[in-house]
């Protein structure tokens, strides 16, 4: 770290996003991983663990540099699931709620399938199905909250500190996710404004999302929390738990998500507000001391 300067820091966080975005496409829009067997578009986020393992050796840095430390794993863990599952039984019952409302009464389901914007008719429910799902979302979340939480935060917050690396983090964050709505434009599921519109959407509801795991990376000093949280959503909100009514399945999912996301945020925002709070009084009651005794 010493011999990287603050911009080559931020010249090699974009090179490595281009590289890792430029995997995702064509995953995503040649290859279709997740329209095999396998069921799941993995082969990228392979590739960035092993890019990320190649740039931690270049820099010297040691997994636990960037947050993947073996104290506070299990309780990280544990606290990211209740996290993730307090907001989402929040959301599932406010779905719930409005399909009921509405005249269109659902139910929910265990089963998995391959994340949709607009819902997988396929309902897998061997017990081979969810090993895989959980399996390749580990992947999934071990090099998205590694690259964009851990090495982003660290090397960028050289030069623009925590907050302003954790807003950027987050925003390439957003970014890595309009391939989904890219690829049901040119699948023809969906219209060019459509398309824009929800990749919007998606760089809002991910750079939020980003955000909360950055502040919880910073409040915990480990990646696990934010991982487990990550995890939830991306297994139980987005694969295996789902809500079917009479009109089909998951039609108000990208609603359940952002509604426990925005909740979810809401809580860590607080906790993150009373706890620098806190930690600016101790500071600033040290300084008084120290200055007292002079």
């Amino acid at each position: 770290m010493r011999g990287i300067s603050k911009y080559k820091s931020r010249y090699l966080c974009v090179t490595i996003f281009i590289i890792c975005l430029l995997a995702r496409f064509a995953e995503y829009l040649l290859i279709e991983t997740d329209k095999t067997v396998i069921g799941e578009n993995v082969l990228h986020k392979v590739l960035g663990i092993i890019i990320l393992a190649a740039v931690l050796k270049s820099l010297n840095l040691k997994w636990s540099d960037i947050g993947f430390k073996r104290s506070g794993f299990l309780s990280g863990i544990l606290k990211g699931l209740l996290l993730g599952g307090v907001c989402f039984a929040i959301s599932y019952g406010l779905e719930l709620a409005v399909l009921a409302l509405t005249g269109n009464p659902a139910r929910l389901e265990i089963y998995i399938s391959s994340f949709s914007l607009t819902g997988s008719p396929v309902k897998n429910t061997g017990l081979a199905f969810f090993v895989l799902c959980v399996l390749f979302n580990i992947v999934n979340v071990w090099m998205e909250e590694g690259i964009f939480r851990g090495l982003f935060i660290k090397l960028l917050s050289e030069e623009k500190g925590f907050m302003g690396a954790n807003f950027l983090a987050a925003f390439l964050f957003g970014v890595w996710h309009i391939a989904m709505p890219l690829r049901s434009f040119i699948d023809g599921g969906m219209s060019f404004p459509s398309m824009v519109f929800m990749g919007i959407g998606y760089i809002i509801l991910a750079g939020i999302m980003g955000v909360k795991w950055g502040l919880l990376y910073r409040m915990s000093g480990n990646i696990w929390i934010g991982l487990g949280d990550h995890l939830l959503n991306n297994t139980v909100a987005t694969n295996m738990l789902h809500v079917v009514s009479q009109s089909g399945a998951d039609e108000l999912q990208i609603i359940r998500v952002m509604a426990a996301q925005i909740i979810s945020f809401a809580v860590v925002g607080v906790i993150y507000y009373y706890i620098t709070k806190r930690m600016n009084r101790q500071i600033s009651a040290r300084q008084n001391l120290k200055g007292g005794r002079r």
